[in-house]
């Protein structure tokens, strides 16, 4: 079966152990990128459709790889979700726009 997706990085190991062979390649920086857009819509779309905490993990693996490639560590992610959040709020009051006018 061909997948054409980023996996994580045991996952070559773990399909050995059942007694198949994963055929892999590593991905350069701009495939990568692409890669990981791509696994974050696919994770997003699982969490969406189940609520499953398990999706959202990986949701935020994926954030924080996307971070790392772009150069920016958790911490200084972490510090411009505290901006954003001290300039435009949270989602805490769950605050629905229907309208301006």
């Amino acid at each position: 079966m061909k997948y054409d997706k980023l996996v994580r990085d045991r996952i070559p190991e773990i399909i050995k152990k059942d007694g198949k062979t994963a055929k892999t390649h590593f991905a350069d920086d701009e495939e990568y990128m692409k890669k990981l857009a791509d696994k974050l819509l696919e994770e997003a779309k699982e969490y969406a459709e189940g609520g499953n905490v398990e999706e959202l993990a990986d949701v935020l693996e994926v954030v924080y790889a996307i971070a790392i490639a772009k150069g920016i560590h958790k911490v200084q992610l972490d510090s411009i979700v505290q901006k954003k959040r001290d300039e435009r709020g949270a989602f805490e009051k769950r605050v629905v726009l229907d309208e301006i006018v």
